[in-house]
């Protein structure tokens, strides 16, 4: 069975810098954003969401911590992906095989991808502790379409780099979208491709839809 880990690196880092995204996400609906969002510069936006998700985060840790992970997945699932374009993110992921799917195989390989990550996030969540986001100088052109933001994600040990892929959605209150996480330099997508490339390759798209399915029934047994 496929393991489909995430980005090489250190676990303790990849798990306070998940927690980090996935609390930054979750700013969404926790804060009431959505109207302004639109307005924000993405440093702007993703400054405000560190510090005021990031305090909500810690005031339910009691909960978040107690072996359950069923409030963490609802925080995941109902506050993070609003704010992720989603399908570019899985797109990207997928990588060419994504124009030989069908329409029915695309939102299948959304759904299998999305809880794989929803696991991966949710149990992030747990770990927040004591972590402070930096923000770097923002060095992107405020009118692009597409932009990096550049953090440092302080904890008790080495400040971890977490930068963010944001894009301009088209339309009116279309604001940004996230679609990628840098954690020490590793992109998320980029981590994904070759594994589901391989799968591709040996299976195709419906050996990964299956590969991802497999991977997600084991990690919803485990304890």
């Amino acid at each position: 069975m496929p393991h489909f880990p995430g980005p090489r690196t250190g676990r303790r880092s990849f798990l306070a810098a998940s927690a980090t995204f996935a609390a930054v996400l979750a700013g969404g609906a926790l804060a009431a954003l959505p109207a302004r969002a639109a307005d924000e510069a993405p440093d702007v936006l993703i400054q405000r969401l560190s510090s005021e998700v990031l305090a909500a985060i810690k005031a339910n840790q009691e909960a978040l911590r107690n072996g359950n992970l069923a409030p963490a997945m609802k925080i995941v699932d109902g506050l993070i992906m609003p704010n992720v374009d989603f399908t570019r993110m899985t797109a990207s992921a997928v990588g060419p095989g994504w124009r030989r799917a069908t329409p029915e195989q695309k939102e299948q390989l959304q759904a299998a991808f999305k809880t794989l990550l929803l696991h991966t996030y949710a149990g992030a969540l747990k770990q927040v502790g004591d972590q402070s986001v930096e923000m770097r100088p923002f060095r992107g052109d405020p009118t692009a379409q597409d932009v990096v933001v550049q953090t440092l994600l302080r904890t008790k040990g080495d400040p971890v780099q977490l930068d963010y892929r944001l894009e301009r959605t088209p339309g009116q209150g279309g604001g940004w979208k996230i679609y990628d996480l840098n954690v020490m330099g590793a992109w998320l997508v980029d981590a994904y491709r070759p594994q589901f490339a391989q799968q591709v390759n040996s299976s195709g798209i419906d050996g990964l839809i299956q590969a991802l399915d497999a991977r997600n029934k084991a990690n919803t047994a485990a304890p």
